[in-house]
């Protein structure tokens, strides 16, 4: 007696072709997606970028065609460099590029020496009242910078540091949000490497200077960039404290600027071009590291 084995069960068709076909729809989805994302950023780029060349295309415009409105400006095709050569001429914008500078790099260096520090402390350290602490410097990022500036200028006077690089400097050291972004990223460092730094013997200035902040790096550019570019770019608190002409920041040289000429658009936007010029071309160096820094994802394997 024979015996009969099961036939296999043929695929039809449309069955056999069912795999691919859901491999293809995903694959046209996923390049639906990726088209949409980059015409959203298009259109994101172009937002962004037409009040940009707007105000390059005015700082090229003389002033007298400026101020006849934004239809004289776009019809004016006889580029000029009158209103940046004024700036060079006068010899103001190099100051006001040197007390930036200075202000700006002294100002980003302290805070990250300290505020990694206390970053250090908080991430590292085992002590009584830590969290209360942590919730006090979150709670400092709430106060508006504008509520202490009358206090600030008290303690500065006080002191006699008004009219000072120091008077910028000393009250935008202590930055909050940059402790809490040290602390984001020191406690994602595996805590096998200190305990292996303190069985050779290292101290717990060796272990922060040592192992911690050379793992740190790219935080480390984006806290240096993000505080140098605010900064620069600090109106307020250099109005107040300064009112030396030689000491006057990017900010403040281009409200006295804006103050004097009035109706001249041309010379205002370019002063605006020549003040963020700098940060532009630092933005585009170290972008890769503030963007490491800012998400936390430095640090790999």
């Amino acid at each position: 007696m024979a015996i009969s084995t099961p036939r296999p069960r043929l695929k039809s068709p449309v069955s056999g072709a069912a795999p691919a076909r859901q491999t293809s729809t995903s694959r046209v989805s996923g390049r639906t997606f990726n088209i949409v994302a980059l015409i959203v950023l298009i259109v994101f780029a172009i937002i962004w970028l037409i009040p940009s060349l707007f105000a390059l295309k005015t700082s090229l415009t003389d002033n007298g065609t400026a101020a006849l409105g934004a239809s004289a400006i776009l019809s004016n095709w006889n580029p000029t460099l009158a209103s940046y050569a004024s700036y060079f001429q006068s010899g103001d914008i190099w100051n006001w590029y040197i007390a930036s500078a200075i202000t700006s790099v002294v100002t980003a260096v302290l805070t990250v020496f300290f505020a990694s520090m206390a970053a250090f402390a908080l991430s590292r350290l085992r002590f009584r009242g830590s969290n209360l602490v942590l919730l006090l410097i979150i709670l400092g990022i709430m106060i508006p910078s504008q509520v202490l500036i009358v206090p600030i200028f008290q303690e500065l006077n006080a002191l006699s540091l008004l009219n000072t690089y120091w008077s910028v400097i000393f009250p935008q050291v202590p930055a909050v949000i940059a402790v809490f972004i040290f602390k984001q990223f020191f406690d994602g460092i595996p805590r096998e490497l200190e305990e292996a730094a303190r069985i050779d013997g290292a101290s717990r200035w060796k272990i922060y200077w040592s192992v911690i902040m050379p793992l740190s790096r790219p935080v480390v550019a984006a806290v240096t960039i993000l505080t140098f570019v605010g900064v620069w770019n600090n109106l307020l608190l250099p109005l107040f404290v300064l009112s030396n002409p030689n000491l006057m920041t990017i900010p403040v040289g281009l409200a006295t600027v804006q103050g004097s000429f009035g109706q001249r658009y041309a010379d205002i936007q370019a002063g605006a071009i020549l003040a963020a010029l700098p940060l532009i071309i630092l933005y585009l160096i170290f972008q890769r590291r503030i963007v490491e820094g800012v998400t936390g994802s430095g640090l790999k394997g």
